[in-house]
């Protein structure tokens, strides 16, 4: 694993009602032991910006990429589980790799987004922490330069050890980092939201 992440941090800031996880029965038999599904039942991500799937109520397993996406141009993929979804891209774990894949099904492409699943655990931690914690206080214009500071050193600090998730611009991460920098995305009580939404 790339990053060192702990249920007990995400817990400290968010509390368990806001830590979404997937059970174990929820993955296919060859991905259900990798690191990745298990970080996903144990740690899991703080709701918000990512959603993971909710596993399908009849068979109680999550979707495949083949089940989602014309997956004749992803022939590899076709039997990955589907974990999350992230802007208008389904997130998919390779159970072989250990890394998590974007498929955008209007686009019909697909992309490396994470390494390992703890850079996504990582990613959404920082980003959802950043969402909930950061007020807008004064002078405007330094508050969203402040905001876009902090956006960027995220993007640095993941890129050091992980440079998939903002690997370009066209990235789904770059794309929610540039709507964070630009005051959107900011939700119901947060400090952000509260004080940009008076």
């Amino acid at each position: 694993m790339l990053f060192d992440v702990a249920r007990s941090e995400h817990v400290k800031f968010f509390g368990e009602d806001r830590l979404a996880t997937l059970p174990a029965t929820a993955f296919p038999p060859s991905a259900a032991s990798t690191d990745g599904a298990r970080l996903l039942q144990t740690v899991g991500v703080p709701t918000g910006t990512l959603s993971l799937r909710e596993p399908d109520e009849e068979s109680g397993r999550l979707a495949l990429v083949r089940e989602v996406v014309n997956a004749e141009d992803f022939e590899d993929a076709g039997e990955w589980p589907v974990i999350g979804w992230l802007l208008n891209a389904h997130l998919a774990l390779d159970p072989v790799s250990g890394k998590v894949h974007a498929f955008d099904p209007d686009e019909e492409t697909a992309q490396e987004l994470h390494t390992d699943v703890s850079s996504l655990v990582q990613v959404t931690f920082r980003f959802q922490r950043l969402l909930d914690e950061f007020t807008f206080s004064g002078d405007e214009e330094a508050e969203f330069e402040r905001l876009d500071r902090e956006v960027a050193l995220i993007c640095q600090e993941t890129s050091s050890i992980d440079p998939l998730p903002f690997q370009d611009d066209e990235t789904v991460w770059s794309v929610v980092g540039d709507e964070i920098a630009a005051g959107q995305r900011f939700k119901g009580n947060s400090p952000g939201a509260r004080s940009l939404y008076q």
